[in-house]
């Protein structure tokens, strides 16, 4: 079993490897460069190869960072992961959401009778299910919310926005920029996504002073801690059920 995990900054990635990394004092292991300028790093645990990826910031570079991987090495399956903003009450900060939806939230176009997305408009599809037991089991296993995570362009930073995404899609959990991007590359593979994500902000206002990206990254790998094994398992079944 393989698995890409496409964080957006060398930050997000540092902590997914600390949560991937079997014992405090075990040796680091060495980034490699992509074509492009791209930086992974290797992780193995049992059942399992990881590699962590600074794919960059926003869907599109998500996309094509995650491409130029995926047409490097051959994958089980993609993993979106970093932190970004939740949804008051439901996440929050210092909380893990896991994605039982990927949402292009701001892919669309704006209409006198409101906004319309991609799907709507015919051009496409604006959502990405990850598979529905690895999701849930990552959620239970992390201790997350499983909720739809939405793709924004443009970080939330006005109450009247987060009004509309959260009227739009009540049962949201978080917002990022990354993991539609990164589904719409794995998607193109062939390959299952997931998206994880933890809470560094409330969708809202915006107010740096109330930022708890230190905590959130913390968080991310507490996650990846336990998240590991859960991977491994599903492709271990996954793979007898496609014998």
């Amino acid at each position: 079993m393989r698995a890409l995990v496409v964080t957006a900054v060398a930050a997000e990635a540092d902590s997914v490897v600390t949560g991937l990394t079997p014992h405090p004092d075990a040796p680091g292991p060495e980034p490699r460069t992509l074509p492009g300028g791209y930086r992974t790093t290797r992780r193995d645990l049992p059942g399992i190869a990881l590699d962590v990826l600074v794919g960059g910031v926003g869907p599109a570079a998500a996309a094509a960072g995650t491409a130029t991987a995926l047409a490097l090495a051959d994958y089980h399956l993609v993993v979106s992961a970093g932190i970004g903003g939740g949804f008051a009450p439901a996440a929050p900060l210092g909380s893990l959401v896991v994605a039982d939806a990927i949402v292009a939230a701001d892919l669309g176009a704006e209409t006198p009778e409101g906004f319309l997305d991609v799907t709507a408009l015919g051009f496409g599809h604006s959502v990405h299910l990850p598979p529905t037991e690895l999701a849930a089991r990552a959620a239970e296993a992390t201790g997350a919310l499983l909720a739809p995570v939405l793709t924004v362009s443009t970080v939330t930073g006005t109450a009247t926005r987060a009004a509309a995404l959260a009227a739009r899609h009540p049962m949201a959990g978080a917002e990022a920029m990354e993991g539609f991007g990164v589904a719409e590359a794995a998607a193109a593979h062939g390959l299952p996504v997931l998206e994880i994500r933890a809470v560094s902000n409330a969708v809202g206002p915006r107010d740096r002073a109330a930022w708890r990206i230190g905590d959130a990254l913390a968080a991310l790998a507490d996650g990846f801690r336990v998240l590991g094994p859960v991977l491994a398992n599903w492709g271990e079944r996954h793979e007898h059920q496609h014998r």
